[in-house]
């Protein structure tokens, strides 16, 4: 993309040059609505295994005391999310850095949150959910003041605020009982610090020794937050890289300067360079004092605070070690998919298949209708001199990001596309992009004749009606997040809600729920069981299992299990749910009925008889 010639007075967008109206309401409104997306349904869909480690430790509490290779009661295994008035900030650390893959500082901060609200025996899902939830919104007025000081125009900003409104994406991140919302709020808060100093670069003025002293804070605080803000930090980098070269090129091309402001009228076109390189130097120095600051943090983090094994047993999931074609291609697929819901996420999650498939046909004829006027929209506002610098930024941002994504992915064998919610480091760049093509849209009429002059074809539907569009993309992302809300997109990973009305359904005797236990995960998976079914009738006559599996390959567990059921009362009925290992087992008998499949649930059902009727079964089955 290069620069056009467009002149300085080219038309302005009607809100802009006319009375401008004050930023408050707007930002109101835009918080109201994200407020009620985000909110709604909060506490209603059941938390899986990764909210129950936030649970768990933002409680002060530890995984270590549930005994595994013996069956427990379903009280023991709750234990986990039993409000500890005793625990402190000192427990939330030293269980997490102990136990889990995560920085502390959302851990700290969510168990100062809980502390504020009164709760009963267990933890409140709704409160741990509310605080990344009122995360999400102080992102909308967060975006709001990037978008003004990146592109320096009210219409951009107020667009990027309402898109992140209803941004699916923004709203399932924000329901999530997780990091990534605070994690998102540090992200744009380095991407201010990142537009201030790219706009000293760019002038050859100084960056100042505030500014990057705060620069290096947010940075260090988004390290400790989650470690994955490296990528948003890479992302800034490839920005900036890019920005210096530019301004490295304007500095051995450009023979005549123009005098500004920031750039004083000088002698000769030799003192011109001289002044443009001396600048150059300088900022390029203070910007590496950045970088050394931020990576000091993070190596001392790294080298004082965590052991060596820390969670290597936490990352298996996202190994890419097949070869397979299919393994090849998907991260392209997933990663776009992604990409995608931070716009459009239709009902495509469904439990029936007619509106999956309406659903599917609308979300693909949608982005081949969208897809030029996003192109448009960039290209556009990339064109544009008032808003060349925001979209530049943004754009180079957001496309260092997916090239550090693949960068991973494919050379150090880490398929971080298959986790949509690893996206957060991206997702502020999106935001402010999409800000800028709604207000290309609006503004078309405005713009029409720099755009004819430039030989850029508009798109039909912006020519037809450019507010139109911008409020079909609005809406198209207001629909979505409402899918995502009543739990049709963006569906949780794991569906205790269907699996534990079958348990019920299928099962009078006394019940053993087993599986094999690797880490802190599994045994969230069967406390998302365990915490549906603390109010049934059945609670009382139900034992858990976690029989332990050091490797993937082990075979401990099928005697584990075998030995449990030899120690228990029959009559029983054994689900095994995600064993990954074998099942031998001579004196239960595997239930023939057709179950349904259930999300993050491979289960099967065994009936356990007294040992005296197991011949009987037998010889009636055959």
């Amino acid at each position: 993309m290069q620069l056009s010639k467009l002149k300085d007075s080219s038309p302005q967008p009607p809100l802009s040059s006319q009375k401008k109206p004050k930023a408050f309401p707007w930002l109101l409104l835009c918080m109201v609505i994200g407020a009620c997306l985000r909110f709604t349904l909060l506490g209603a869909k059941p938390p899986w295994t990764d909210e129950f480690a936030t649970l768990v430790f933002s409680l002060g509490n530890s995984y270590l005391p549930v005994p595994l290779n013996e069956p427990i009661s379903l009280a023991i295994l709750l234990q986990l999310l039993q409000v500890n008035s005793e625990a402190g900030v000192g427990d939330v650390v030293h269980h997490l850095i102990g136990e889990d893959n995560h920085p502390p500082l959302y851990f700290i901060l969510a168990h100062l949150w809980m502390n504020l609200f009164p709760m009963g025996q267990y933890v409140s899902v709704w409160v741990a959910r509310a605080f990344p939830a009122l995360l999400g919104v102080l992102s909308i007025p967060a975006i709001y003041g990037l978008a003004k000081l990146a592109f320096r125009s009210r219409t951009v900003a107020r667009a990027a605020a309402a898109i992140m409104a209803v941004s699916p994406y923004g709203v399932f991140i924000a329901q999530e009982a997780r990091h990534y919302t605070l994690s998102i709020l540090f992200g744009i808060a380095s991407l201010a610090c990142l537009v201030a100093a790219a706009r000293h670069l760019w002038r050859g003025t100084k960056i100042p020794l505030g500014l990057m002293g705060l620069w290096v804070v947010i940075n260090g605080l988004g390290f400790i937050t989650h470690y994955f803000f490296v990528l948003t930090l890479g992302s800034e980098a490839i920005a900036l890289l890019l920005l210096l070269w530019g301004v490295w090129w304007r500095g051995r091309t450009k023979a005549t300067p123009q005098s500004s402001k920031s750039v004083p009228q000088v002698a000769t076109p030799q003192s011109y360079k001289r002044q443009v390189y001396a600048s150059f130097w300088n900022n390029f120095a203070r910007l590496s004092v950045v970088a050394v600051g931020t990576a000091t943090i993070a190596v001392l983090w790294l080298w004082l605070v965590l052991p060596d094994d820390y969670g290597s047993t936490m990352t298996e999931w996202i190994q890419n070690d097949n070869g397979s074609f299919l393994a090849i291609i998907s991260p392209f697929f997933q990663l776009a998919a992604t990409i995608v819901t931070m716009l459009s996420l239709l009902p495509i999650e469904s439990s029936h298949l007619s509106i999956v498939i309406i659903s599917g046909a609308l979300m693909i004829a949608f982005f081949l209708w969208a897809l030029p006027i996003l192109r448009w929209g960039v290209r556009v506002q990339w064109r544009n001199p008032s808003t060349h610098f925001g979209t530049r930024l943004a754009f180079t941002f957001f496309i260092g990001a997916i090239a550090l994504f693949f960068g991973i992915t494919y050379f150090k064998g880490i398929d971080i596309t298959r986790g949509a919610r690893y996206s957060f480091v991206y997702f502020p760049g999106v935001i402010l992009l999409l800000g800028a093509i709604l207000t290309a849209c609006w503004q078309s009429d405005a713009i029409a004749s720099t755009l004819s002059k430039n030989r850029l074809k508009t798109p039909r539907p912006v020519q037809i009606n450019g507010k139109r569009v911008a409020i079909i993309l609005w809406l198209m992302a207001f629909v979505s997040s409402i899918s995502v809300v009543n739990n049709l997109g963006y569906r949780k990973y794991y569906r205790p809600d269907l699996l534990v009305p079958l348990i019920e359904q299928s099962s009078t005797e006394s019940i053993l729920i087993a599986t094999t236990h690797r880490s802190l995960v599994q045994t969230g998976e069967l406390a998302g069981i365990a915490w549906l079914l603390k109010d049934k009738p059945i609670a009382e006559k139900t034992k858990f299992l976690l029989a332990h599996q050091t490797h993937k390959d082990s075979t401990v567990p099928t005697g584990v299990l075998r030995e449990t059921l030899q120690q228990m009362p029959r009559s029983l009925d054994l689900w095994v749910v995600n064993f990954h290992a074998p099942i031998e087992l001579n004196d239960c008998v595997l239930d023939s009925q057709s179950f349904p499949h259930i999300n993050g649930y491979d289960y099967k059902l065994y009936h356990c008889p007294e040992v005296e009727n197991i011949r009987a079964i037998r010889e009636f089955e055959d």
